[in-house]
């Protein structure tokens, strides 16, 4: 059976007086939403997370990430995987830093690679409307970056659905923010660039009468990490893989 160290990888980490614009950096290249911090003898710190860095969009800011550093717990190499599961929902992150038996950090493991393995292993039951998140936050097909990006940073959100009155247009992610150099330089001027422009279609989705383990091989084929739940042309809900994963530990 697996543990935490058969997935575990190696992931950069950085100290507390590292600028802002170098975590901004490793988040646009890899593929990560959080980055650990370790002191000088490399025992973990905290964690920074990809919307935290969204809020400095100076490129040249020198801004440092210690004002940005959240708690966080990590788990052994030899965690089960469910457990390492429950952690990731308890930290509300899309990874889980794993520290040796000296307290050194040594990597993490990722929700993206946990997640696949975890819906392969289990019986899930019941149906996307008991599991997904009802309160959704929508954007307009004419707003403006700036404004989503403020959604976005404001909410925590990895994506957010585009909608044109009630229809489901495309979704925009938090890395589509990071990584679109024409986005951050909307961001840093007065241009009103429309988030139509730069938005993802078409979009995977789910129904609220469709089988959550349906939903599920969705999510892992198109490694996306939620999507929209629609009903007759209407955003009705969103289902991602901590709502999954909250029926898989329920059920372990």
């Amino acid at each position: 059976m697996k543990v935490a160290r058969d997935l575990m990888v190696e992931v950069t980490s950085l100290k507390r007086d590292e600028y802002v614009t170098r975590a901004r950096q490793i988040l646009r290249d890899d593929v990560y939403r959080e980055i650990y911090i370790t002191d000088d003898q490399g025992h973990l710190r905290g964690m920074i997370d990809i919307t935290d860095v969204l809020r400095v969009t100076d490129t040249r800011s020198n801004v440092t990430i210690a004002g940005f550093i959240r708690d966080v717990s990590g788990i052994s190499p030899d965690t089960p995987l469910e457990e390492a599961a429950s952690a990731i929902l308890k930290a509300g992150t899309d990874s889980i830093p794993v520290s040796a038996g000296n307290g050194k950090f040594i990597g993490s493991i990722l929700l993206r690679d946990l997640f696949p393995i975890l819906v392969s292993r289990h019986e899930i039951t019941g149906l996307v409307r008991d599991a997904m998140t009802e309160d959704v936050v929508c954007c307009n097909t004419g707003d403006s970056i700036q404004k989503v990006y403020s959604l976005i940073t404001d909410t925590g959100y990895a994506s957010l659905p585009i909608v044109r009155g009630k229809e489901l247009l495309g979704v925009i992610s938090r890395r589509d923010l990071v990584e679109n150099g024409g986005i951050r330089r909307s961001l840093g001027n007065s241009t009103r660039t429309q988030v139509n422009k730069v938005m993802t279609t078409p979009v995977i989705t789910a129904t609220p009468d469709m089988q959550v383990s349906e939903a599920s091989h969705l999510l892992v084929s198109h490694d996306i990490s939620r999507m929209p739940v629609v009903s007759e042309g209407t955003v009705v809900g969103i289902l991602d893989r901590h709502d999954v994963l909250r029926t898989i530990v329920k059920k372990a």
